[in-house]
């Protein structure tokens, strides 16, 4: 019950698109899951047991045919010891070699029909120590080095047959390991010892055993390695743990070989009549991999079965969650008063109904709405009027004429006085004036005529800063300033800024540097430099932020915002101004404006 509670609160909470995502995660996706964790685990547990038995029954399998060989050959070395011909051929004193040569050819044939008939025997070795035997084919004589032997001192100083891996050469001459049956055949008359070794084809043992993929390694006693499957193995100890204490030492399970997991099992072979072990160690190295591939395509088509669903639903619910956001999104615009909503809304059921009931609802608003914006418009547009007429009042009052006279008077005034600094004031000013009223209305002026009237500028403020203020146009020789337009007065409040707060406070030596440049042939670049005191990049940043959303302050200048608005009204968000200053480094305003545009007035 407090399971469904929670249920309950959590759908009351939630938007349609988290309920359907939470009813595809507790009714589809958790079952797959539990259920696919569940069959990940089981199958992978069968699997290891699957791959543990067929490696127990491999193992079985070498043990077995070990067995046979080895007690087959325990049987030939038996008929061996007991053949009275071999008795009298080794006590037997020889005259000469040849009469020792030919009892030799002729044991040697006795001998070479074991190998003939045992494709299992390598070879059959007699050792001898009668000094008259001389060396032939498996017949040989004990030299000194054989004397002091490991394998020859253990054969000679046991009575049972005793199993070692003594080396030995393949066809192509390379060295390997085989097993070897050892066994002293006493000389009863002399009273000494001969050594049978008999040793096993590792090619017979390859062909019996490797028959699969899994790996055999057989290796008597801790001797080396006399068979593996693994080439390498060869000649080396067992590569894995061995109690070689216990009697019968078995081990079944999981084995760490070359710093991998494997399954593996080792068992331990007792021939007849034998106290020597003989280990055999069988390994899968594909149980692990073989298992996390088996393992990996029941993952994945788990996950397709999670999957594939959910995309279905997500879709669905996609679709589901998007009209029911448009339909929110509509009903919200007409609550704020934009009826101006879709004209369409897919799908043909209930949701369908509730936004058709909406235009319609909408359609009745707006029919309202009309009559009364008429009677506003109306309103307004004899409202404008009224302003117009009010402004070319106010403007009629100005008489420019007046203003130049007046200016004109004052200077030839001043000329007669003999006060020529007075005189070049008054008609700088109304040179400045001119242009000022000159272009007030209008829409686009000449880039000369810009230029002029910003020399004018700082001439006039040269009189009144004196070293204070210098300043230098750049504009380059294959540009024509007479052939393009801008907006008027763009210029004059830059420069202003520059002087009021760039180089008032400087003494001497200030430095206003205005540069026309093009880029493209697209833009027209136009860059006001001040060598004045900069400002902070907090200052910057405050400054840029007051021309995107002006805030009204007593040291911020409404200049730069609305020459940013009227070149981006005029031209488009494409274009503006950029501002780049550093303390004790001056400051750098840059206008952006499209270098082929015809204006009209």
């Amino acid at each position: 019950m407090k399971f469904l509670l929670t249920i309950k609160r959590l759908f009351r909470y939630m938007n349609v698109k988290k309920q359907l995502n939470l009813i595809y995660l507790l009714t589809l996706l958790l079952p797959i899951l539990i259920i696919g964790i569940t069959l990940l685990i089981s199958s992978r547990q069968l699997l290891i047991e699957h791959y543990q038995t067929l490696v127990e029954s491999d193992n079985t399998r070498v043990k077995s045919i070990m067995f046979d060989v080895t007690t087959t050959v325990n049987n030939i070395s038996d008929d061996i010891f007991m053949d009275k011909k071999l008795q009298f051929f080794l006590e037997t004193r020889y005259a000469d070699e040849h009469d020792s040569y030919k009892k030799c050819s002729s044991y040697y044939k006795y001998i070479s029909d074991y190998i003939a008939k045992n494709t299992f025997i390598s070879s059959i070795d007699l050792y001898t120590t009668n000094p008259t035997i001389v060396s032939y084919a498996s017949i040989k004589p004990t030299t000194s080095d054989i004397l002091v032997s490991d394998w020859y001192i253990a054969a000679t100083k046991y009575a049972d047959v005793i199993w070692r891996s003594l080396p030995s050469k393949d066809s192509w001459g390379n060295a390997t390991q085989e097993l070897c049956l050892l066994r002293r055949i006493p000389i009863i008359s002399t009273g000494e010892y001969a050594v049978l070794v008999i040793r096993i084809s590792n090619i017979y043992l390859k062909n019996r055993i490797q028959n699969n993929s899994l790996s055999n390694t057989i290796a008597v006693n801790q001797d080396p390695v006399f068979f593996s499957t693994e080439r390498r193995q060869s000649g080396n100890l067992l590569p894995v743990p061995i109690d070689y204490c216990k009697p019968m030492y078995k081990y079944s399970g999981q084995l760490s070989y070359e710093s991998k997991k494997n399954i593996a099992q080792i068992s331990t072979l007792v021939p007849y009549h034998s106290k020597d072990k003989i280990y055999i160690l069988t390994i899968n190295f594909n149980a692990f991999p073989d298992t996390a591939r088996i393992l990996f395509t029941i993952a994945l088509i788990i996950l397709l079965g999670a999957i594939i669903p959910y995309i279905l639903f997500a879709l669905f619910n996609q679709r589901f969650s998007t009209r029911i956001i448009t339909l929110r999104r509509e009903m919200h615009k007409a609550s704020k008063g934009d009826y101006d909503i879709i004209d369409n809304f897919n799908g043909n059921d209930e949701l369908t109904e509730v936004f058709s009931d909406l235009k319609i609802m909408i359609h009745s608003i707006k029919l309202m709405d009309s009559q009364m914006y008429e009677e506003k418009i109306q309103k307004q547009v004899l409202k404008n009027q009224q302003q117009k007429m009010e402004f070319k009042m106010l403007a009629s009052q100005i008489n420019p004429h007046f203003l130049y006279n007046t200016l004109e008077t004052i200077r030839m005034k001043a000329l007669m006085e003999g006060n020529l600094d007075v005189a070049k004031a008054i008609k700088l000013l109304g040179k400045s004036m001119h242009y000022v009223l000159e272009n007030t209305g209008i829409s686009s002026t000449s880039l000369q005529k810009e230029l002029d009237y910003i020399s004018i500028y700082l001439s006039i403020q040269k009189l009144r800063y004196k070293d204070r203020v210098n300043y230098q146009l750049h504009v380059p020789d294959f540009l024509n300033p007479e052939e393009y337009e801008i907006l008027p007065l763009l210029l004059q409040p830059i420069v202003e800024n520059s002087i009021l707060h760039g180089l008032e406070r400087a003494k001497y030596e200030g430095h206003i540097d205005i540069e026309v440049q093009t880029r493209d042939d697209e833009l027209l670049i136009i860059n006001i430099k001040d060598n004045g005191f900069g400002m902070t990049k907090e200052k910057l940043e405050e400054l840029k932020e007051y021309i995107r959303i002006p805030v009204h302050k007593p040291n911020m200048s409404i200049g730069l915002y609305n020459i940013s608005q009227r070149i981006k009204l005029f031209y488009g968000e494409a274009y503006g101004l950029e501002i780049k200053s550093h303390p004790m480094e001056g400051t750098c305003v840059t206008l952006t404006l499209p270098l082929h545009v015809t204006m009209e007035e």
